[in-house]
């Protein structure tokens, strides 16, 4: 699932292409808004908070949009050909005089008034890449549980926005603790680190093609994706295990040496890779 450096850098292609522009095609292929014409109609903005798009357009109306696994915004110049997947993948197409931004495989695509964008978003924690960021805030939700394991309340968006597993698994590794460790257990010096270097991670990232954690050209993650190839930091294999609730387990990647604490029985096939949108 993309995570919020990437949805934000999609805000960002989708504001450029589409901001202070009329709409000269508008195509919402979502059943409940099949009828639904916003040609005319100017889009003022499009924000980013946490994983979710808000594509803001006169007269009130907001798009919400989220990728999830495999959805896609992909902005073409007029009279290009459309490469983000097959028609019947198409979800909206919204088209100005010059650009043309087409929404692939959207599993969340809905029309709302500005005035009720909290029905989407206002259960989101602070978000990291956004204004209403709090890093306070975003400690006190993260540390709220303290039987819950690391990682999955890293995972909560409710508790701060924007973090997938890519930097679950990185954010764990830099604190010095398994993903699995509750988060009561955290050392409060290390706990107090949390906010502002998972807000550094994502910020650093925002505007890079390609994501890195470790500032090394080549080995650009420290554990994500790893296994079973050795640590940068002390060549302990990399280990590979699901964490989640059983209906969405993730694969979670650490170093066993780097990263004491409880763990699960590493993958059987330890070098299998995960499918990743990133």
């Amino acid at each position: 699932m993309p995570e919020g450096d990437t949805v934000w850098q999609a805000a960002k292609r989708l504001h450029t292409a589409l901001a202070g522009k009329p709409l000269t095609r508008s195509d919402l292929r979502v059943p409940k808004y099949a009828t639904a014409d916003l040609t005319g109609r100017t889009v003022l903005d499009v924000t980013a908070r946490g994983k979710h798009l808000l594509t803001r357009i006169e007269g009130g109306l907001t798009l919400h949009s989220h990728l999830r696994m495999d959805g896609a915004w992909k902005v073409y110049a007029n009279g290009r050909r459309w490469t983000g997947g097959p028609s019947h993948q198409i979800r909206v197409i919204l088209g100005t005089a010059d650009q043309t931004a087409v929404g692939y495989r959207l599993p969340v695509l809905e029309l709302l008034r500005t005035t009720d964008e909290d029905r989407a978003v206002g259960h989101l924690g602070p978000d990291l890449l956004g204004p209403d960021w709090d890093p306070e805030q975003a400690l006190a939700n993260v540390l709220a549980d303290p039987d819950r394991a690391l990682g999955e309340a890293l995972l909560d968006q409710r508790n701060l926005a924007g973090i997938g597993n890519v930097y679950k698994c990185e954010l764990c590794f830099l604190l010095g603790v398994t993903p699995w460790l509750p988060v009561g257990a955290l050392p409060p010096e290390r706990a107090a680190k949390l906010p502002e270097l998972a807000k550094r991670l994502l910020e650093v990232n925002r505007d890079r093609p390609v994501r890195t954690t470790t500032g090394r050209r080549g080995q650009d993650l420290f554990v994500y994706g790893r296994a079973p190839r050795p640590c940068l930091r002390c060549g302990t294999s990399i280990r590979l295990a699901d964490q989640g609730d059983g209906s969405r387990d993730r694969p979670t990647y650490w170093c066993p040496s780097c990263q004491p604490g409880p763990a699960p029985s590493p993958r059987t096939r330890r070098g299998t890779q995960p499918r990743t949108t990133n």
